[in-house]
């Protein structure tokens, strides 16, 4: 068992992945599972594996969350995880190797997926942070696109896999995209401008940049399917803050 390291994740509504992101897990004693709002049966699910402690609470935005979630932690060694993201039995192996320095943060490659299918091109792959020690950084307070704070600290790479797997169908990315363009506009309302035209053209780049410049159309129907996914994502962010700075603005005549 792996007793010096804590998995933290935050999660709602992930009944189709939780299983195979805990059966990954078997090697950890000390996984902490935050819950926010859950209406499926994520919990259910969780309830069977007795390494996992699941804490019910709020989603404050995911860097806040993240913070909070890792306060429950046995351990100051954290392993971040999304409750889409199953660690390989490769990157495992290697963590048990590495005899974990306070001034490193440790990365992982990321293998993204629509369903089981790899998306090498909209998305790709990527290097991602995924253990630090708690008592020297955190993530950032942000609320979308959080990140593990790098300080001076050193970066070392674990060889292994993490597979995300953060669509299973096309209503995830309609569900996530709703959410997801909120919590941007409520995070920027009063801080940034926005209007129609910058809405229109931000998602128009955006489904240009994805589809063509990255290629997207070789990813076949779902390269169509992100590409379209993010094309809204960003309508839907700046109309929404559009939305928010008009209201606010009445707010401050009256």
């Amino acid at each position: 068992m792996i007793s010096h390291i804590s998995c933290v994740i935050i999660v709602k509504d992930a009944q189709n992945t939780i299983a195979d992101v805990l059966n990954a897990l078997k090697p950890f004693n000390d996984i902490v599972l935050y819950i926010n709002n859950s209406t499926d049966k994520t919990k259910d699910i969780a309830k069977k594996y007795k390494n996992v402690t699941i804490i019910d609470g709020i989603f404050n935005g995911f860097g806040i969350t993240k913070n909070e979630a890792s306060k429950y932690t046995k351990n100051s060694w954290i392993l971040s995880l999304d409750a889409d993201e199953v660690i390989s039995e490769e990157f495992i192996q290697n963590l048990k190797k590495i005899d974990l320095d306070k001034n490193n943060l440790y990365t992982i490659d990321r293998t993204n997926y629509y369903k089981k299918t790899p998306i090498k091109h909209c998305w790709g792959n990527d290097i991602i942070v995924r253990i630090y020690n708690k008592d020297i950084t955190n993530f950032t307070d942000t609320k979308v696109h959080e990140k593990i704070i790098k300080k001076n600290l050193n970066i070392i790479h674990i060889k292994g896999e993490v597979k995300h797997y953060p669509y299973s169908n096309i209503s995830d990315f309609i569900i996530k995209l709703d959410r997801y363009s909120t919590i941007f506009a409520q995070d920027n309302v009063g801080k940034k401008s926005s209007s129609p035209l910058k809405a229109i053209l931000n998602a128009y780049f955006s489904f240009f940049k994805t589809y063509f410049l990255k290629k997207g159309f070789l990813d076949g129907y779902a390269g169509l399917i992100i590409a379209f996914s993010h094309m809204a994502t960003n309508f839907y962010k700046y109309m929404k803050l559009y939305e928010l700075n008009r209201e606010l603005s009445k707010n401050i005549k009256k």
